[in-house]
């Protein structure tokens, strides 16, 4: 429903931007960095941080604020209370451990995808993920997955309205390559990323669909990227990721 302005905290609304601004690729941030990824001026941006700082939610070490352990509070109860990470994580155990790979899976919210759940069997990226972890949505599998299923118009919104920096050199930022990309992904059923998000890291990823058939997250592998041709890996792992989506769509509300 619509909140009128008056029942709006500012403060708090301000205090969840600067939250917001910290992200696995920008985990460390001045005062000025945090104004400018929140929209907020420097000195909202300080009187917020170092509100976080004295509740135990930040660290500052004079110059740059790290998010603490404490801010999973926020987030981890209310993972706790979604039924999605409760139900998908055994299965996801299992498909780890039969294909010897890292899986995730993840939902999408805005222009990002969301990790809820995650086996890791090896680490294929820099950085490590987790439940509550963010990528953007229009250059990993899983966010293409995603985006797919909003269809065409909702679709293009949602990447006009997200930041689409190159990662890599092969990062599509594009908006018709990226539709195009998207096309396929609907064609197919499944999506590949082919080093977009990191250098020598690849995924395949598939929707994930509930009882009603509607997509409610997406499933994906992780993979090192090697020297066989991506479409020889799709072949390989599609099966697996297509059985634990058959079993779980009879599963999901």
């Amino acid at each position: 429903m619509a909140v009128s302005e008056r029942d709006m905290m500012g403060g708090l609304a301000k205090g969840l931007k600067v939250i917001e601004a910290f992200s696995a690729e920008r985990p460390r941030l001045s005062i000025a960095e945090a104004a400018e990824i929140s929209g907020l001026d420097r000195a909202t941006a300080r009187r917020c941080l170092l509100t976080l700082a004295e509740l135990g939610y930040a660290a500052y070490d004079g110059k740059f604020f790290t998010v603490t352990p404490r801010v999973l509070r926020l987030g981890t109860g209310c993972l706790a209370t979604m039924p999605l990470p409760r139900i998908v994580q055994p299965t996801l155990d299992r498909l780890s451990e039969e294909i010897g790979q890292s899986t995730s899976v993840s939902i999408l919210d805005a222009g990002q995808i969301v990790y809820v759940a995650r086996a890791a069997q090896q680490k294929v990226m820099s950085i490590a993920l987790m439940p509550g972890s963010r990528l953007p949505a229009y250059c990993t599998s899983m966010g293409r997955v995603l985006l797919a299923a909003l269809g065409e118009d909702a679709a293009r919104t949602a990447l006009e309205a997200s930041q689409r920096p190159a990662r890599t050199e092969h990062t599509i930022t594009e908006i018709e390559a990226l539709m195009d990309a998207l096309a396929t992904v609907r064609r197919q059923g499944y999506a590949t990323i082919d080093q977009e998000v990191e250098i020598g890291l690849r995924s395949i990823a598939v929707p994930l669909v509930n009882m009603r058939g509607r997509v409610v997250a997406a499933l994906n592998v992780g993979l090192a990227a090697r020297g066989e041709p991506m479409e020889a890996m799709a072949d390989r792992y599609l099966p697996a990721l297509k059985a634990v989506q058959a079993e779980l769509a009879g599963m999901l509300t």
